[in-house]
């Protein structure tokens, strides 16, 4: 059997960060794995959601509790994009996530080093292992050309009101 590596699954969730973008939300993308089974997966949703909670990793971690019919999701990996923010921080703690695995550094919200470190706060009653910068490069590409297109799409917009 091949055993599937980080870059494998980070791929996987750079394919549903993708499907974000697509349908104009921040391209930010989350698999929850246990072995070389996919439990949960998610992509963010907050603006069509009308949910403030839905986060590319609340939503695979939502599903990985269906799945296994049971919140402490033990013995299971989250790949995300980008460096949880600490909404999401809070949730891979008490869901007992063994391992994060993210892309891209989020110096503005990041919760696993970045901004702050709730992850790797010794007072946290679980601990979680943590590996950062797999596909960093592309991960934060993806958000980048996402944020300029946005940018490009509003001054378009300001332009079209300007000349009516």
């Amino acid at each position: 059997m091949v055993e599937l590596n980080d870059e494998y699954w980070m791929r996987h969730a750079l394919r549903l960060a993708r499907v974000a973008w697509e349908q104009g939300e921040v391209p930010v993308g989350a698999v929850l794995v246990q072995g070389d089974r996919v439990i949960g997966e998610g992509w963010n949703r907050p603006i069509g959601q009308h949910d403030p909670t839905a986060h590319a990793e609340i939503m695979a971690l939502r599903q990985g509790g269906k799945v296994l019919e049971n919140y402490r999701l033990l013995a299971t990996t989250l790949y995300v994009t980008l460096e949880p923010c600490v909404m999401c921080a809070g949730a891979m703690v008490h869901s007992r996530i063994t391992r994060l695995v993210y892309g891209a550094r989020d110096e503005k919200t990041g919760a696993a080093g970045s901004l702050i470190d709730v992850l790797g706060h010794p007072g946290m009653n679980h601990q979680i292992s943590i590996e950062e910068g797999v596909l960093a490069e592309t991960c934060a590409a993806m958000l980048s050309d996402f944020f300029r297109m946005r940018r490009e799409q509003i001054k378009s917009l300001r332009q079209a009101q300007r000349s009516s």
